[in-house]
């Protein structure tokens, strides 16, 4: 069973369904906060895909073409895809913020869901024009990033709508180079 199913069925059995209300995302945000979650494990067991698709969410591996000038990176993002980009694509990566800032922004994100229903065809309306123009997704600045194509290292693990929450605040992120403490306190300073 998948770290998601046993979140998702701990949530059923204490009477909450993903993404339903705020306090049912509250709920399996603080329940993914603290379960253990091995990047090898969810690559293993999860729904891998070769092609992403714009406005759903992703975990892969990356290896920055660029590390050795860059001050930091993420080696296993976790990103909701904005579109293409030359060589790659622009995705939105949730590690470079704090977990609190995480669930904000996924807040104001869900306001552009493409529908309620919160499965595995939801996705959200997303395109930069979108997020630059709304003064409400302002915590997406740090987080919006370039990807090569060529680095990605992985298949794409695709996060269904109603594992969003649980995949926001599970402790995947892999920076090389900088602390989260120091990714963290830069991105404060770019909001």
């Amino acid at each position: 069973m998948s770290i998601f199913s046993q979140i998702i069925s701990q949530g059923a059995k204490a009477g909450y369904t993903p993404a339903s209300t705020a306090k049912a995302r509250q709920w399996f945000r603080d329940t993914a906060r603290d379960f253990a979650a091995g990047r090898s494990r969810m690559m293993r067991e999860g729904n891998k895909v070769a092609s992403p698709e714009i406005g759903s969410m992703y975990h892969f591996i990356y290896d920055a073409k660029g590390k050795k000038s860059l001050p930091y990176y993420d080696k296993f993002p976790l990103i909701f895809m904005v579109g293409p980009a030359a060589g790659g694509f622009y995705g939105i990566n949730l590690h470079y913020l704090p977990p609190t800032f995480r669930a904000v922004l996924m807040d104001k994100l869900y306001t552009i869901s493409s529908d309620k229903k919160y499965d595995a065809n939801t996705k959200l309306r997303l395109s930069y024009d979108v997020l630059k123009g709304a003064a409400k997704f302002s915590y997406f600045k740090p987080t919006f990033k370039h990807y090569l194509a060529s680095q990605v290292k992985s298949q794409f693990l695709k996060i269904n709508a109603n594992e969003w929450d649980i995949a926001l605040m599970l402790p995947t992120q892999n920076f090389a180079k900088a602390s989260e403490a120091k990714v963290y306190a830069d991105s404060r300073k770019a909001i």
